[in-house]
């Protein structure tokens, strides 16, 4: 993936999301208000230090935003249960399959992921946009076709920003410019939508 531009990415991001038709989700013909915008992951740090600057600028337009970070989401559920530390402790002697499975049986999508997401979005009766980041973190253990598919029925109510670290051609998702997920139809791209 070629770099980008990221302040001026996300000056056009303030400028989209800062719409009345995005945030009153107009215009979108009946779809889920679930956008993407995609960037390259050599640019991460950059990304994440332009979220926070995003947040506080729409914080100043008095639009609220709550981000869940799907990596905290793993972690809150694995101390939740008690076995973050036995996993950490055990992690060199599961090996990277054995890993894979036991975090794959823990986070459940439809029983512990979505639900975190829910009470999050809760706690924060206020916000007007949800942002979804630490896709790239959680992966292969959380797919975001996967989460995107679950959310659209708990959270429509707002609009949704998942900061996606590779590439979204409209129809396909794929991580990192390298492993292609599942095909997913119900997402705007928010690079190349106009309001």
């Amino acid at each position: 993936m070629r770099r980008e531009n990221i302040i001026k990415k996300f000056d056009k991001i303030y400028e989209k999301v800062t719409t009345e038709a995005f945030l009153q989700m107009k215009a979108l013909g009946g779809e889920v208000p679930f956008f993407i915008s995609s960037y390259p992951i050599e640019q991460q740090n950059e990304v994440y230090s332009e979220i926070e600057r995003l947040k506080r600028r729409l914080h100043e337009r008095s639009i609220e935003v709550v981000e869940v970070n799907l990596y905290d989401i793993v972690l809150e559920i694995l101390k939740e249960r008690n076995i973050l530390e036995k996993l950490l402790e055990k992690e060199k002697s599961l090996g990277p399959d054995k890993m894979e499975k036991t975090l794959l049986g823990v986070l459940d999508i439809q029983k512990s992921v979505i639900p975190h997401i829910q009470r999050k979005v809760a706690e924060n009766p206020d916000a007007k946009i949800l942002f979804l980041t630490g896709i790239g973190e959680v992966y292969p253990y959380l797919r975001s076709h996967v989460i995107l598919n679950n959310l659209q029925n708990a959270v429509k109510h707002i609009p949704t920003l998942m900061f996606y670290p590779g590439t979204y051609t409209g129809r396909s998702l794929e991580l990192f410019g390298r492993f292609k997920d599942d095909n997913y139809y119900r997402a705007f791209s928010l690079d190349t939508t106009e309001f």
